[in-house]
Parts: structure tokens; C-alpha cells; sequence
């Protein structure tokens, strides 16, 4: 009689919970589930932004458009004197067909959106549409370097703020300074510190010093654009790591070190077998939150290269704001949740996240 007491009660708790639970759920679907769903329709068609344009539904050509993209040997230019490959007299580099001879003209056309060589041979990439591809290759490798370079600082900073030492308190609070800027404000900051001439301050510095001219164009390099774009994120974002990792560092007992110190553990020994597995929670969660933030970088490109190079959400914007296509931004919007949805379950089954 008292075990079915028992039960009846935890059904009603189970009821009473689903009924608190329910406003929760209902502003869940109204402000988050229903506009999903919205933009994942929107994908499937042609719509355009502030247009009077008839919307038609064209299913996966968006995505097609997006996704479609080729890879293609380039075939050496042969000197008709010689016989062997030709060679640029400028450079000296080995010369290749051009890319638009061998990529696809039918049924779409594709453009080159870069080229790389592998073993002596020269290929290129085409895609229906390179800028998204070049903006997928531009984020993902921001993401890699940016959150390699945060995570391994961060950790550097924490372990230094987390020692006893005169002044602990006020560098925690000056190391915070960074990440208190403004995202669109530290941008500009760096934009005019890499400025192309004297009033840069790196040109300013790189002539003084003699290692450049002083008129060193870094936002306009290709080769420097993400350099650059990654120190400005590395720059603000690095205190945030450093918090999450100083938190976790906090929690670990001292009394484990002291007892590594009686045994004779160097601090070397205490820092991998003590410090960094118990650290590992607090690691992964800031991975996690800090890589799908990444993922999803927006302002620093859009302030210091707008359309001279695109992250995955700054091409989006450009889709929707200038060239008005809200159909293929959606699908851009839809593709970015899937890559980041998969690099968050990814995160949480390598890292034992859930399990933890």
C-alpha cells in the first residue's frame, strides 16, 4: 500500500513538473523553434529582401549553389622551343593552364575559387559560388589557430593569476580589459594600428626599427588578412579563457599539490598529472563555447576587411543586406547551424562532455 503511495506521488511531482515546465517550453517555440523553422523554409526558395518580387519554391537549388564545387588538375604550359614546362621569367615559377579552360561551363558555371599544389602538381578549386567556399576555408581556419592560440595563453594566464604573488587581485582585474571592449570598437583599434602608412602603428614601429618601409599594406595582403584578423581575436578573447580555465583551476584541492610535494613530484609532473586531468572539464567547456563562437565570427571581418575577404556570417550578410537574396542567405544561416551543431556534438563526444 505505501509503495503504491509512493508512486502515485512521483507521477503527480512528474505532472506538476511538465505543467511549470510548459510557459518555459511554449517561449522556447515562439522565439527560437518557430523562426528556425521559418529561415529553414525560407532556404527552399527564391525569396528576396524588400522586394515585390514573386516568391517561388526551388527546393534544394540554393544549396546546390552553395555546396557544388569541383577539383580539377591544371596541365603544365609546355615551351614549343624547349619542350619542357615554361617558366615565368619574373617569378620563376612553373606555369599552369589557366583554371577557366578545364572547370565546367555546363550546366553552371563554375569560377575558381583558389588553387594549390600537391606533389609538383597544380590543381584548382572551382565552386558555383567561391566566395561562400573561400568563406568556409576562411572560418574554419580562423576557428582552428584562434582557439589554439587563446586556449594555450589563456592557460598560460591563468596559471599565472592563480600563484601567490604581490597584486594578484589588480592584474585579474587588467587582464579582463581586453575582453571589456567592444568587439566593433577593439576592431577599429587594430585597423588603425595596421593602417598602410606612417600613422599605423606597426608601420610606425617596423620603420623605426628598419625591418619595413613604413607604408606596409597588412589588411590589404592576402597572405596577412587572417594573420591579422587572428591576433585581433586572440588579443580580446584570450582574458575569456583564461577566466573559464582560472575557474577550474580554483576548484582543484591544494591539498593534492602539497602531497606531490611531499613525494617528490616536480612541478613539471604536478602540472600533468594533477592539474591538467582535473582541469579537463573546465577545458572543454571553454572549447566548446569558445569554438562555436568562433564559428560564427562575424563583426572583425565585416569592421577591418568587409568584402575583401568573408567568414561564413559576414557572406551572409552580404547575401541578405546587398545582394538582397534571402533564400540563399537562409540556406547560408541553415548551413552554419549544421556545421556548428556538428561541432558541438563532436566537442562533447571526444571530450567525454557528457559523461562528465
Amino acid at each position: 500500500m505505501a509503495i503504491s503511495s509512493s508512486s502515485n506521488l512521483a507521477k503527480e511531482e512528474q505532472k506538476l513538473a511538465f505543467k511549470l515546465l510548459l510557459p518555459a517550453f511554449l517561449i522556447l517555440i515562439i522565439i527560437a523553434l518557430y523562426p528556425l523553422g521559418q529561415v529553414f523554409y525560407t532556404s527552399f526558395t527564391n525569396r528576396e529582401f524588400a522586394s515585390s518580387t514573386k516568391t517561388e519554391f526551388v527546393g534544394l537549388d540554393n544549396y546546390q549553389a552553395l555546396l557544388s564545387f569541383t577539383v580539377k588538375e591544371l596541365d603544365p604550359i609546355i615551351d614549343q622551343e624547349t619542350g619542357e614546362q615554361a617558366v615565368d621569367e619574373e617569378t620563376g615559377e612553373k606555369q599552369f593552364q589557366r583554371p577557366i579552360r578545364v572547370l565546367p561551363r555546363d550546366p553552371h558555371l563554375y569560377r575558381p575559387a583558389f588553387e594549390f599544389s600537391f606533389f609538383g602538381n597544380k590543381y584548382v578549386v572551382g565552386a558555383r559560388t567561391p566566395d561562400f567556399i573561400r568563406s568556409v576555408w576562411n572560418t574554419l581556419v580562423f576557428t582552428f589557430f584562434s582557439v589554439f592560440f587563446e586556449t594555450l595563453l589563456g592557460l598560460i594566464v591563468a596559471l599565472v593569476v592563480n600563484s601567490e604573488f604581490k597584486g594578484r587581485g589588480a592584474m585579474r582585474a587588467v587582464m579582463l580589459v581586453p575582453w571589456a571592449v567592444i568587439t566593433v570598437v577593439s576592431a577599429r583599434m587594430w585597423e588603425w594600428m595596421f593602417e598602410p602608412t606612417r600613422a599605423g602603428l606597426f608601420n610606425m614601429l617596423g620603420d623605426r626599427f628598419g625591418l619595413i618601409d613604413g607604408s606596409y599594406s597588412f589588411l590589404s595582403s592576402a597572405n596577412l588578412q587572417l594573420p591579422a584578423i587572428i591576433a585581433v581575436d586572440v588579443w580580446k578573447t584570450t582574458p575569456f579563457m583564461a577566466l573559464l580555465i582560472l575557474a577550474g583551476l580554483q576548484l582543484i584541492p591544494n591539498e593534492l599539490y602539497e602531497a606531490a610535494e611531499v613525494d617528490g613530484a616536480s612541478k613539471f609532473r604536478q602540472f600533468f598529472n594533477i592539474t591538467l586531468p582535473l582541469l579537463k572539464p573546465s577545458l572543454a567547456v571553454a572549447l566548446i563555447f569558445r569554438t562555436l563562437d568562433a564559428l560564427r565570427v562575424f563583426d572583425v571581418f565585416q569592421v577591418m576587411l568587409s568584402q575583401k575577404r568573408y567568414s561564413m556570417a559576414s557572406f551572409n550578410y552580404f547575401q541578405l543586406i546587398s545582394a538582397r537574396k534571402m533564400g540563399m542567405a537562409s540556406a547560408i544561416g541553415v548551413i552554419i547551424f549544421i556545421i556548428i551543431f556538428a561541432f558541438a556534438i563532436l566537442y562533447m563526444k571526444s571530450l567525454g562532455v557528457d559523461t562528465e
